[in-house]
C-alpha cells in the first residue's frame, strides 16, 4: 500500500506541537511498517527545504500537488487541511479549534483558519482527533458526526534512567511554550509575584501572539531577578531544565492537548496546569489543577507545591504512572489502523520495532 502524508510541517528548527506530531508520525509509521510505501508529501515553500534531510528507507519525497493523492490509497493530512482535489481516501488530524473560538490570533488568519477546517472536515472520510476536547469541538463547531471521529492521543519518550529525586533539584518552576496570549504566560509571571522568595521561574520559548505583554509584566516584575527568559529551548538543555525544575507551570488558557504537561510528568516534574480545555484529560489525578484566569488560584496552587515536598513526591510518583500510559508507538499503531479501515487492504505485519509495546486503551 502506498500512503501520501503531507509532511510539510515536520520541517523547521524549532519545532512546536504539530511539527513534533508531524515527525513521530512520518518516521513512525515508516519505521514500524517497512512493507508499505510513503510519500512524504511537501508544499512547494518547503520542498526544497525538505532535501536537508535523509528519509527512510520506504519513503519518498513528494510535491504536493493536485496529482498526489490520485496515485496513493490513502493521503492523512497531519494538520488539518485538505485541499480541493481528488482522494481516493483522505484522513485529517485535528489538533485544535481554539483559533475559531478565541482572541489568539489576527482577523486573517482566523478567517483562513476555519475556512480551512471546514473544508478538512467535510473532505476527510475519517478525522483523528489528538484529544476528546477537540472531538467535542469537532461536533460542535463544524457538525461532525461522532462515527468519522478517531481520538489518538500524543504521546511522549520517556527518558532513559531514572530522573533525578525532588532533593537533586534547585527552586525552579518551569514553563516550556511560546510567550503568547493563549499560553497564559502573563499571568504565571503575576502569580509568581505571590509566591515565596528563594525560586526561579524559567519561560523556555520564543515569543507569538500577544507575547509582549509577558516581555511586559516581566520587566514590571519586583521579581525581575528571578525570572528567566532562555528563549526557545530544545534538545538537550532543554533535557536539563526538565531534570532541574522542582515545578512544572502550564496554565494555559487553551489547548487541543497539551503536549508539554505529559513531558515533564515523564521527567517526574509535579505539574500545576489548567482545568479546562483537554489538559484535565491529559493530566488525569497527577497534576494542580487552577483556574487559569484567576492569578490567585494560580499562585494558590504555586505556594502549595512549593512549601510541601510530600505533596510534590506523591505528584512526581503519579506523574511517571501517567507518562507511561502515553506511547508515540501506540498512537503509530493506531494511526494505521485508521489508514486500513479505509483501504479495505488486509493487515500488513507490523515492526519488531513494535511488538511488545502495550496499549493503554486495548
Amino acid at each position: 500500500m502506498t500512503c501520501g502524508i503531507d509532511a510539510t510541517y515536520s520541517l523547521g528548527g524549532e519545532l512546536t506541537g504539530v511539527g513534533i506530531y508531524s515527525r513521530e508520525i512520518l518516521w513512525g509509521l515508516a519505521r514500524a511498517y517497512p512493507e508499505a510505501q510513503f510519500r512524504f508529501c511537501y508544499r512547494g515553500h518547503r520542498f526544497r527545504q525538505a532535501f536537508s534531510e535523509s528519509l527512510p528507507p520506504n519513503a519518498r519525497r513528494w510535491l504536493l500537488t493536485s496529482a498526489t493523492p490520485a496515485f496513493t490509497r490513502v493521503f492523512h493530512s497531519l494538520n488539518q487541511r485538505l485541499d480541493a482535489w481528488r482522494y481516493r481516501r483522505a484522513v485529517a488530524t485535528f489538533h485544535d479549534l481554539f483559533v475559531m473560538t478565541g482572541d489568539y490570533s489576527s482577523a486573517e488568519f482566523r478567517a483562513r483558519f476555519t475556512r480551512q477546517a471546514v473544508q478538512a472536515a467535510a473532505r476527510a472520510d475519517l478525522i483523528i482527533s489528538v484529544s476528546r476536547a477537540t472531538a467535542e469541538h469537532l461536533e460542535q463547531l463544524l457538525k461532525v458526526e461522532p462515527s468519522r471521529i478517531r481520538v489518538i492521543p500524543h504521546g511522549v519518550h520517556l527518558p532513559a534512567g531514572a530522573p533525578p529525586a525532588d532533593s537533586q533539584r534547585e527552586n525552579v518552576i518551569l514553563f516550556v511554550g511560546v510567550l503568547q496570549k493563549r499560553k497564559n504566560s502573563q499571568r504565571l509571571v503575576e502569580a509568581f509575584h505571590r509566591t515565596p522568595p528563594g525560586w526561579k521561574l524559567i519561560l523556555a520559548g520564543s515569543t507569538g501572539f500577544g507575547g509582549e505583554a509577558t516581555l511586559d509584566a516581566v520587566e514590571r516584575s519586583p521579581r525581575r531577578d528571578d525570572i528567566v527568559l532562555p528563549g526557545y529551548t530544545s534538545g538537550a538543555e532543554l533535557e536539563k531544565l526538565y531534570r532541574k525544575a522542582r515545578i512544572f507551570a502550564f496554565p494555559s488558557l487553551d489547548e487541543g492537548f497539551g503536549m508539554p504537561v505529559l513531558e515533564a510528568m515523564a521527567h517526574g516534574v509535579p505539574v500545576l496546569t489548567s482545568r479546562r480545555s483537554a489538559m484535565p484529560e491529559v493530566a488525569g489525578d497527577a497534576a494542580v489543577l487552577v483556574d487559569p484566569e484567576d492569578v490567585e488560584s494560580i499562585a494558590e496552587g504555586l505556594r502549595n507545591l512549593m512549601e510541601d515536598e510530600g505533596y510534590r513526591e506523591q505528584l512526581r510518583s503519579r506523574s511517571l504512572q501517567r507518562a507511561a500510559e502515553f506511547r508515540w508507538e501506540t498512537a503509530v499503531r493506531r494511526t494505521w489502523d485508521v489508514y486500513q479501515e479505509i483501504s479495505g487492504v488486509p493487515r500488513l505485519r507490523r515492526s519488531s520495532a513494535l511488538s511488545g509495546i502495550s496499549d493503554p486503551e486495548s
